[in-house]
């Protein structure tokens, strides 16, 4: 028997912890007249004169040529292209598997957080999934044909101000980014961090896999501090019970549309804002050809590279609609007039983003 697809039942198996310690500033940082974190301070130095990349970060932005399908190879972009029409069900995150070298682009505070730990022979990289990372910098070299692991092996060096990391030993079982793209095991990695001051981190990162794509691919992500914040855990829920309930295809939704009118449709067209758990989002619905598009801002999961990308909406009623980006969004609208009201639903429930100007 088909089921239909589930994005508005199951949108995600992960369960983040509420913030604790909110009124616990962050020691021993730079502020301003106001209390408030100095994100444009200059950086701190360690007492050997390197840039002190210490601290709780999250990626706010991710730009590059990860996702050209010109440099991907063809069995990696029908890849993409699968998991796109099946919702991204595979994604590693969903069957509580590490996210290994993706990530590095998962973009938010709610996902894609952080705390980066510096010592002379070794920097950690501890992940709000649990995960971490490891990068020595005790003047090892990488093994030519390492044991394949999850979160690979990594090795970092200073060049003037900036630090080198290369990495090697993937294992081929996890995805470079949201979208579903694959690579194979002769993955090669190398991040270039810059600290221009306080608040913000850039790291350009280049990916070599002969066995994935053509040419070298890059990325560019803009992390930004969360002084006065804390790093907390985010546990997968590894019970069979919430995948049950998420099959099916873009393709099977598609086939059970809802026709709209499109003075109907008009009516959802604006810009929305509001929260989702503690951070901030806004939602820009057009309607084109007689379709409903959306753009979400920052990114959710999906679009995280392509954050320029707009996302369908399929209709399930005159009201409820499956995105392409893999959430449900319902509008709220009296008769007649415009939507009021656009709720972003998730396993957690639904978040109103209330219409702006």
């Amino acid at each position: 028997m088909k089921r239909r697809p589930a994005i508005l039942v199951l949108l995600a198996f992960t369960t983040p912890a509420v913030a604790q310690w909110l009124t616990l500033p962050t020691p021993g940082i730079p502020r301003t007249a106001d209390g408030a974190p100095d994100l444009s301070a200059p950086a701190p130095r360690t007492p050997d004169g390197r840039p002190d990349l210490t601290g709780l970060w999250y990626a706010a932005r991710v730009t590059g040529d990860l996702l050209d399908p010109a440099r991907i190879h063809e069995w990696a972009r029908t890849l993409m292209t699968e998991r796109e029409a099946q919702f991204f069900t595979d994604d590693p995150r969903f069957r509580c598997l590490p996210s290994g070298p993706g990530f590095l682009t998962l973009t938010g505070t709610t996902q894609g957080m952080r705390r980066i730990v510096q010592h002379p022979d070794v920097i950690a990289i501890l992940n709000n999934d649990l995960t971490f990372r490891q990068i020595f910098t005790d003047g090892r070299e990488l093994e030519p044909d390492p044991l394949p692991t999850w979160t690979g092996y990594s090795v970092g060096r200073w060049d003037g101000d900036t630090l080198v990391v290369e990495s090697n030993g993937y294992n081929d079982q996890t995805w470079l980014h949201a979208r579903g793209l694959s690579h194979t095991e002769r993955l090669r990695i190398t991040e270039r961090y810059r600290r221009p001051d306080f608040g913000h981190i850039r790291v350009d990162v280049t990916y070599e896999d002969p066995g994935s794509f053509d040419e070298p691919l890059t990325a560019v992500i803009e992390m930004r501090s969360l002084a006065d914040d804390e790093l907390l855990e985010t546990v997968c829920n590894e019970a069979s019970e919430g995948r049950s309930h998420w099959g099916g295809e873009i393709s099977e939704a598609e086939e059970k549309v809802v026709d709209v009118a499109p003075e109907i449709l008009a009516r959802y067209v604006g810009t929305y804002e509001g929260y989702w758990r503690q951070a901030w989002a806004r939602v820009e619905v057009t309607l084109e050809d007689g379709a409903l598009f959306l753009l979400r801002t920052p990114p959710y999961g999906r679009n995280a590279i392509a954050e320029s990308e707009k996302s369908r909406l399929i209709a399930l009623s005159e009201t409820a609609f499956e995105c392409s980006c893999g959430l449900g969004f319902v509008f709220t609208a009296e008769d007649g007039e415009m939507a009021t009201e656009v709720a972003e639903v998730h396993v957690s429930g639904a978040w109103p983003f209330p219409r702006v100007p």
